[in-house]
């Protein structure tokens, strides 16, 4: 197919773009930053733009990774999220439908199922997620146009019949954390592989299988995140003593860690489950705090990517 993909620039972009193409599609990369992937360089709230390229280049299928993320609270005014999040959404959505599409792929992000009572770690367990989890009570600007994004796709589905997948992604930045600085880099990414990480390379593996999947399921909303060693009867347990649960289940992770000078979590306040996406779309991580461990036990480089210095490409530009 003759894809649409947005983001082509940005740090899922450059994954997926290839991963597509070795798929067997061919890839028209959109973005507000110049890229290699990247075939045109303007903004998804650009209506006659979108109109444009679907025209010119017959795109038959759209995947949607591009948009304003959460460290860019700090960097962008509230109207830019609704603009380029809601808005440039639903540009992309009309003109699938006007093009007679039949797969519309949405990068959507497990944050916005973060209330602020769970980002405050309240009460005595963790918080199991998965897509049931009800009500939905973002606690920012991103997760709330994020979460309207989400509902144009099922909408769209559901008056025009576009196959709509929702993909919504742990976390799989390479820089950084901007609000946890203990423990820091590749120590915190680590330990995230337990209940909410993801490499970048199984991110876009698995837009790929929603793009394969998406025409036979319909709608679907998945988490994607490395599956985790955890089960929901640990939620307590979890909450007092993670560094416990987690000896039980990986007897030699202390000592793994310890050689790295690395800690394990004291306790842990969430679990991501993507058993939805395995089970539905047929898709599972490949890199998950085993694959981390065994890296640490063969001494070979960890399997995941990180970055202090990593600055995002449409930072270079305009946004969209």
């Amino acid at each position: 197919m003759r894809v649409l993909l947005t983001g082509s620039s940005g740090w899922l972009g450059r994954f997926l773009a290839p991963g597509l193409r070795a798929a067997g599609h061919e890839v028209v990369g959109l973005d507000v930053a110049a890229g290699a992937d990247t075939n045109v360089i303007g903004s998804v709230v650009d209506r006659a733009l979108i109109d444009r390229i679907f025209a010119e280049c017959a795109i038959e299928a759209v995947i949607h990774s591009g948009g304003l993320h959460k460290p860019d609270i700090a960097r962008y005014p509230t109207q830019y999220f609704v603009d380029v999040n809601i808005t440039g959404t639903l540009n992309l959505l009309e003109a699938a439908v006007a093009a007679g599409h039949d797969r519309f792929i949405f990068t959507s992000t497990t944050s916005l199922m973060i209330s602020d009572a769970i980002r405050r770690a309240e009460g005595d367990r963790a918080v199991w997620i998965d897509e049931t989890m009800a009500p939905l009570e973002p606690r920012n600007i991103y997760g709330v146009t994020k979460l309207a994004a989400e509902h144009l796709c099922r909408l769209f589905h559901l008056q025009h019949g576009l196959a709509a997948m929702v993909l919504r992604t742990g976390r799989f930045f390479p820089e950084d954390d901007d609000t946890h600085a203990e423990p820091s880099g590749e120590n915190l990414k680590a330990n995230e592989f337990l209940n909410r990480r993801l490499t970048v390379e199984d991110a876009a593996a698995a837009h790929v299988a929603a793009l394969d999947r998406a025409a036979g399921i319909g709608f679907g909303t998945f988490i994607l995140s490395a599956a985790t060693p955890f089960s929901a009867a640990d939620v307590a347990a979890l909450k007092a003593d993670a560094a416990g649960v987690i000896g039980r289940y990986f007897p030699d992770a202390p000592a793994l860690f310890a050689s790295r000078g690395w800690v394990l979590p004291a306790t842990i306040d969430r679990v991501y489950d993507s058993g939805h996406a395995e089970r539905l779309l047929g898709f599972r991580c490949s890199t998950d705090f085993g694959t981390v461990l065994q890296a640490i036990r063969d001494g070979l480089p960890l399997p995941f990517t990180h970055d202090a210095g990593y600055v995002s490409p449409k930072e270079r530009g305009p946004v969209g």
